[in-house]
């Protein structure tokens, strides 16, 4: 696949919209999100040249997305660690809050159902779409789309059951707090 103008002016109209939501929903900040979708599409017209599978590219343009919010969160965490630093705050952890949480997910994951399991591997880790996965799993679009529901539901439960969250204004999270004596840690392991 080429890449010029007309080839990026595509995909803006394609996935903008949706893009623009994707970071909208992430990190809650319209000038961010801005920002975001325009490194976005930075990134796409550069590395543009190296997609060969044209049956991908929307999974490869939401991984673009998704690297750039991971970076962001990363580069904020470092920045509060930083911030904490200079007001002699007693960090409990170097890792945010976020990225323990992150963390979890392998584990987190292991304890749902294996076709739920799946669906959200396949839809949220790897980016596939629920097309996607109906023809992977061999099952319908509807029944692609119930599997990635339920098991946001039963994952979110499974988060849920584990720890109570706290989340500032914007709906970021800050802090966590163990519902049962077991350390919620032990998804690490």
């Amino acid at each position: 696949m080429s890449h010029d103008n007309t080839t990026t002016a595509q995909l803006w109209s394609l996935f903008g919209e949706q893009l623009r939501s994707f970071f909208m929903h992430r990190v809650s900040d319209a000038q961010l999100a801005e920002d975001l979708l325009q490194e976005t599409f930075v990134r796409i017209h550069t590395k543009l040249d190296g997609v060969d599978d044209q049956q991908r590219i929307r999974s490869w343009v939401f991984q673009i997305a998704r690297n750039l919010v991971v970076d962001h969160y990363r580069v904020k965490s470092r920045e509060a660690a930083t911030l904490a630093d200079e007001v002699n705050a007693s960090p409990e952890s170097e890792e945010s809050v976020e990225e323990v949480v992150i963390g979890w997910l392998p584990k987190m994951l292991e304890q749902l159902p294996s076709e739920y399991q799946e669906a959200i591997e396949l839809y949220e880790l790897k980016g596939m779409s629920q097309q996607e996965i109906a023809d992977k799993l061999g099952i319908s679009l509807s029944g692609a789309k119930s599997r990635v529901q339920r098991g946001r539901t039963k994952l979110k439960q499974v988060l849920f059951d584990c720890c109570s969250f706290e989340h500032d204004r914007r709906g970021n999270l800050i802090s966590y707090q163990r519902n049962h004596a077991d350390d919620p840690r032990d998804f690490d392991a």
